[in-house]
């Protein structure tokens, strides 16, 4: 094959700094699933549920962040009441329902039901504590 008939092609290289930056937003100018995706990211355990802890709006979120509180981690709290955008995007993110929503490790845990089986087991601890540490 002659020089002249080799051709050379560009490829853009994988995982440039544009691609590897870190979700946005809406803010900053992301979509809703790139900000959900940040907070689940940057948050050791995250719970999407009605209302706040503090006040939660309805059982199964009360139940979900009592369950949370008991191990005395932190954990970020969204309340998807004030946010129907939101409300929609975590369902669509999870491919999950209902509400609330735990993510622990960056990892899509479940619901309240979940939550509590995990936590009567004994398997909830270890998870927190691996996130945590």
């Amino acid at each position: 094959m002659s020089d002249e008939e080799k051709k050379s092609i560009s490829l853009p290289i994988a995982n440039t700094e544009e691609s590897a930056e870190a979700p946005k937003t809406r803010e900053e100018g992301g979509d809703i699933q790139s900000e959900i995706a940040r907070e689940v990211s940057e948050n050791d355990i995250v719970i999407y549920m009605k209302g706040v802890p503090q006040q939660p709006m309805c059982g199964f979120s009360a139940r979900a962040a009592a369950i949370l509180a008991s191990y005395g981690k932190p954990f970020y709290a969204v309340n998807i009441l004030q946010d129907q955008e939101k409300r929609q995007g975590i369902k669509d993110f999870s491919n999950w329902p209902t509400i609330p929503q735990i993510y622990i490790g960056g990892e899509f845990l479940g619901g309240s039901d979940i939550l509590m089986q995990m936590h009567e087991k004994g398997e909830l601890a270890a998870l927190i504590e691996d996130a945590t540490n």
